[in-house]
């Protein structure tokens, strides 16, 4: 009888001190393996309560393989060590062995809390559809669902739910099993019906109109209540009702406002978010980070700075003794807004003073230099982040193919996936673009078919940057697939395509389509105009372009940019209108920029206007001094009228300057390696080999009626030298390289930084028909496809 009394007040003892360790928040761990330690030590041989309580202790500090260990040390766990081994697991995200558990359970031994902690378990681990089944086996076994089971399975059912009656059914259930009165079944319920209302498959209207009536016949509300019914009509775009219910309010919720300024910072209406901002400030109602997070993200976004430096003197005053976590989300949110604000070096102050800093705040500061294109100093940066996700690499792919890097966006590519990294749709778009500036187009090819095999094909992204990348490397007809088979499409889909159009001398199929895009009530911005103004140029629609120019101002209220009128003067200049093109830049609103004058130095040189292009030459020194093609341009229009003298004295500024011509230089890519030839090459290994070829060609194409076109010979020299320097030629080698090594039949695709010259292009009119195949050609300004003799620019270029 003794021993049974001292086991019994031994026992005692173990569990208060246990209970002490539970009732710490955190719960004491340390203390817990002391009396752990001490049981064994002393020979305790622990039972029922007590090993519950330590393995609900191991659990809750995240020692769960030293609780499972105690777990199967007992000959029968009972229901309450299954529950809180289950509860463990799902979680640590371990529904695999929570799901062990629960299946080893007899029946027997199960209640309806077993049952609601493997249903938590799913529904918090966004298995919504596993949750809801074993809601129905536990329905079909006679377990009775108390509120509990019914906030987790309503939860699970906010997951997925995307028809009505799936909500209705369950609602039903919450009603005959006398729940319906329980605040947090309620709110459960009318989140419910909130989500499902986002389903495309649903009526919104009529399922926000069940979640109202629920609302209404609620005997208690809370500010879960409140916050969800306005969060539902957010999402739901239907602001004036969550506003009214905001106005409708007893209480004054932070939340609830938060949600509000939430919900008008996403739909772009900036001004309604700083107004309820201030007078949340006016009714003393608490502002916490969340607040500060949305107004200075509306700063951000609309560009307005000056109120955003307002918001952070605001906080700087008044929150005294911030917590990190306020601080932390706060300065990502300033981060953000100083440097889409434009100031990118505030932006780095501002990250080098916070105390703490998550990936988020990495992320936001290399957004800045990216944005800035300010590549070199991401670069630097991006190698001293001491950690990185998916969004960090995608970043700095995209960030080094929208600024001309293509082959460090391709490496950095492949670097992701080598260090683990799935990548989404967007780092695909980054690396495709990348193919894109490189004229890489099997690359681009692979690229596309992995998309297919990974599922995201159906990305707007993805699909977007397929049509740059098969537009810019000569293949339109794969842009045209690829936009006519996206499954959805956007403004920048429909200015990409109508880009690609043009860039390929099809101006008239370039207009048709953009004409078709506002048939289909696709509001065209400025950089669909500047598309289809370019189109128009290449293809010579001078009043086309007139009528779409005009029609900014006077139906789409946008106000035509220095660029716009660039497109505008390139139209007519190279349609020989330079007087238009004069009285267009006298009635310009502002001083002409470099643009303009470089369209009318081009168009001048195009036409032989010596007078002119002096004018538009002189107005650049000034601008850019140090631009080489000012230069060769006006170099280019001396040489063509054979005045040397003048020629030379352009090289001599040149070279008193320390200004450099860009080298000419075209490549083609061959079995996915790409070949660079310069002019006059003596680099690549093969270059005599082409020499040689391109003098057999040439013998070929005089019999067709070819005549070198020495005018093209920017030197003074005797005629046999000037034939011999035209066939030096990057673009020439390029091409003949490509005809030499290429599959018969393929298509010769050559790539040139600089505008290719007249005697090239009428040179590959010719080769095209000799050798039976289409060349085509990219310069720097669009791409030519010679067929059969024949350009589609239809020599107007």
């Amino acid at each position: 009888m003794k021993n049974t009394l001292d086991f019994g007040a031994v026992a005692n003892r173990y569990a208060s001190l246990l209970e002490l360790c539970c009732s710490r928040r955190p719960p004491s761990y340390s203390l817990a393996r002391t009396i752990h330690a001490h049981m064994i030590a002393y020979g305790f041989r622990a039972r029922g309560h007590i090993l519950n309580r330590l393995i609900d202790i191991y659990c809750k500090s995240s020692n769960i393989t030293y609780a499972r260990h105690l777990f199967e040390k007992i000959a029968e766990p009972d229901i309450v060590a299954r529950t809180t081994l289950i509860a463990a697991y799902s979680a640590a995200g371990n529904l695999r062995l929570a799901r062990e558990v629960f299946a080893g359970t007899p029946l027997s031994l199960r209640d309806t809390v077993f049952y609601n902690a493997m249903i938590t378990g799913y529904s918090h681990n966004n298995d919504g559809h596993a949750a809801i089944e074993l809601f129905r086996d536990m329905r079909r076994e006679d377990f009775r669902p108390d509120n509990f089971t019914f906030t987790s399975v309503l939860g699970a059912l906010a997951l997925i739910a995307d028809e009505e009656k799936q909500c209705q059914q369950i609602h039903g259930d919450v009603l005959k099993s006398g729940t319906g009165f329980v605040t947090s079944v309620l709110n459960a319920l009318i989140s419910a019906y909130v989500k499902c209302a986002s389903s495309p498959l649903t009526s919104s209207s009529s399922l926000m109109g069940a979640a109202k009536k629920l609302f209404e016949e609620m005997p208690k509300r809370d500010e879960l209540t409140w916050t969800t019914m306005i969060t539902g009509y957010v999402r739901n775009d239907d602001l004036a009702a969550a506003r009214e219910f905001l106005d409708g309010m007893t209480e004054k919720l932070g939340v609830a406002w938060n949600a509000m300024i939430s919900g008008y910072v996403h739909r772009g209406f900036i001004q309604e978010a700083l107004e309820m901002f201030r007078k949340m400030q006016l009714m003393g109602i608490q502002l916490d980070e969340f607040t500060y997070t949305s107004v200075l993200s509306a700063c951000a976004d609309a560009g307005l700075f000056k109120h955003g430096k307002q918001v952070h003197a605001y906080i700087l005053r008044t929150e005294g003794r911030p917590v990190p976590e306020f601080m932390l989300s706060v300065n990502n949110a300033l981060v953000t807004l100083y440097w889409k604000c434009g100031k990118v070096d505030e932006a780095r102050e501002i990250f080098n003073k916070m105390s703490i800093r998550d990936i988020v705040s990495w992320n936001a500061i290399l957004s800045a230099y990216v944005n800035a294109c300010r590549i070199e100093e991401a670069k630097s940066f991006f190698k001293e982040m001491p950690e990185r996700n998916l969004l960090t690499w995608t970043l700095m792919i995209s960030g080094l193919s929208q600024n001309g890097f293509g082959e460090e966006g391709l490496k950095l590519f492949n670097q992701m996936r080598m260090e683990g990294f799935e990548p989404c749709d967007y780092a695909f778009a980054g690396a495709i673009i990348s193919c894109a500036v490189l004229g890489a187009l099997e690359h681009g090819r692979q690229l596309h078919a992995q998309l297919v095999q990974l599922g995201h094909d159906s990305s707007l992204s993805a699909g977007n940057a397929l049509i740059t990348m098969y537009a810019r490397c000569g293949v339109v007809e794969g842009a045209n697939c690829v936009f006519l088979t996206m499954p959805y499409v956007d403004s920048v889909s429909w200015n990409a395509m109508i880009a690609a159009l043009g860039q390929h001398g099809h101006g008239l199929q370039a207009v048709e389509l953009f004409e078709q895009m506002l048939k289909e009530d696709i509001i065209p911005d400025r950089i669909t105009f500047l598309t289809v103004l370019s189109a128009c140029s290449h293809a010579g629609l001078v009043k086309k372009g007139r009528q779409y120019f005009d029609s900014m101002c006077d139906f789409y209220a946008i106000t035509p940019g220095e660029d716009h009128y660039a497109r505008l003067i390139d139209l007519l200049c190279r349609a020989g209108k330079l007087s238009e093109a004069k009285e267009v830049i006298k009635s310009m609103p502002f001083e002409p920029g470099a643009s303009i004058w470089e369209a009318l130095l081009a168009g001048s040189r195009i036409h032989g206007n010596m007078e002119l292009g002096i004018q538009a030459a002189e107005k650049l020194f000034e601008l850019m001094p140090q631009h080489d093609g000012t230069y060769v341009l006006l170099s280019n229009m001396y040489a063509t009228a054979g005045r040397w003298n003048d020629v030379a004295k352009v090289r001599k500024s040149m070279r008193d300057r320390g200004i450099k011509k860009e080298p000419g230089c075209s490549w083609v890519e061959v079995e996915n390696k790409v070949h660079v030839f310069l002019v006059d090459d003596t680099v690549h290994p093969e270059v005599q080999a082409v020499y040689n070829y391109l003098e057999q060609l040439v013998l070929e194409m005089r019999k067709l009626g070819y005549v070198p076109d020495t005018k093209f010979v920017l030197h003074d020299m005797d005629y046999e030298h000037k034939e011999s320097v035209l066939s030096t030629h990057s673009e020439k080698l390029a091409v003949v390289f490509g005809i030499m090594k290429l599959p018969l039949g393929a298509t010769i695709r050559v790539f040139k930084n600089l505008r290719t010259c007249g005697d090239c292009h009428n040179a590959f009119k010719f080769m095209s028909k000799v050798v039976g195949r289409e060349i085509v050609v990219r310069d720097g300004k669009r791409f030519h496809h010679f067929r059969n003799g024949e350009c589609s620019c239809g020599n107007y270029w």
